[in-house]
């Protein structure tokens, strides 16, 4: 049998209440995420969005991780696009190898059951 263990995530983003005028940012403005900028902008990995009741809402992978957190909150085709406003915190590990990016977006969507990923599912 194969054990894979999930790392620790490098960036965790959370939730936070937009003070003040309105951030440039669409996430940062309309859905808190204030701080996405700490996720860099050359690193591939994955991606985790967890709900206020740090229930695993969607796991998805990227080449660059930051342009992807983004995508996903502005536009339309996103799984998430009808539950933005529930996401309460962002985990990012770096993961470089693709392979090893399915790979760990496979087992992370069945292993903890992710509500919105509709492929890679097993366990239904």
């Amino acid at each position: 049998m194969i054990k894979i263990e999930i790392p620790s995530p490098d960036v965790v983003l959370t939730r936070s209440k937009q003070l003040g005028a309105k951030a440039e940012s669409v996430i940062s403005s309309e859905y808190g995420f204030t701080d996405y900028n700490r996720i860099p902008r050359d690193k591939g990995g994955l991606i985790m969005f967890y709900d206020a009741a740090d229930e695993l809402m969607f796991v998805g992978k990227a080449r660059k991780l930051r342009q992807r957190v983004k995508k996903h909150f502005e536009d339309n085709v996103s799984p998430i696009k009808n539950y933005r406003h529930d996401v309460n915190k962002i985990a990012v590990f770096y993961v470089e190898d693709p392979m090893e990016r399915d790979i760990y977006e496979t087992y992370i969507i069945n292993r903890h059951k992710a509500k919105y990923n509709i492929d890679k599912v097993f366990f239904k």
